[in-house]
C-alpha cells in the first residue's frame, strides 16, 4: 500500500511549510490528484487519519481536487478523456497518444495558523 508513503510525503511538505511560516498547525490542505496517478482514494483516506495523528495535519480539513485524465492522439490530434492509460483514440482507434493531464499528485495549497 504505497498510499501510506504518499501521505508521509505530504506530511513532510506540510511540516516544512508550517515551519517556514512560523505556524503551529495546518487548518486546510488542498491536494490535486489525477485519475492516472495510481492512487486508490479509499486507501488514501484509510491511512490518512492514522498517519497524521499528533502532527501539524491532525486537525486539517483535507480537500482533494480530482483531475480527470486527458490525452491527445498523436495520429489525428484529437483530444479526449482517458479512463485507462491503454484507452485508444475514440476518433481513429490509435493507441499512440500523449497524456495531457491526469498524472498529477501535488499539494496545491496550505492554510496554516
Amino acid at each position: 500500500m504505497h498510499e501510506l508513503s504518499i501521505v508521509m510525503g505530504i506530511l513532510k511538505i506540510a511540516e516544512n511549510e508550517t515551519a517556514k511560516a512560523g505556524a503551529k498547525e495546518v487548518e486546510m490542505i488542498e491536494l490535486e490528484i489525477g485519475t492516472l496517478a495510481g492512487i486508490e482514494f479509499d486507501a488514501l483516506d484509510f491511512v490518512w487519519s492514522a498517519a497524521v495523528k499528533e502532527t501539524v495535519l491532525e486537525h486539517a480539513v483535507k480537500r482533494i481536487n480530482i483531475i480527470k485524465a486527458k490525452g491527445k492522439c498523436l495520429d489525428c490530434d484529437t483530444t479526449f478523456d482517458i479512463l485507462n492509460v491503454y484507452d485508444p483514440c475514440p476518433s481513429c482507434n490509435s493507441f499512440l497518444k500523449g497524456i495531457i493531464q491526469g498524472k498529477e499528485l501535488k499539494v496545491k495549497a496550505l492554510e496554516v495558523s
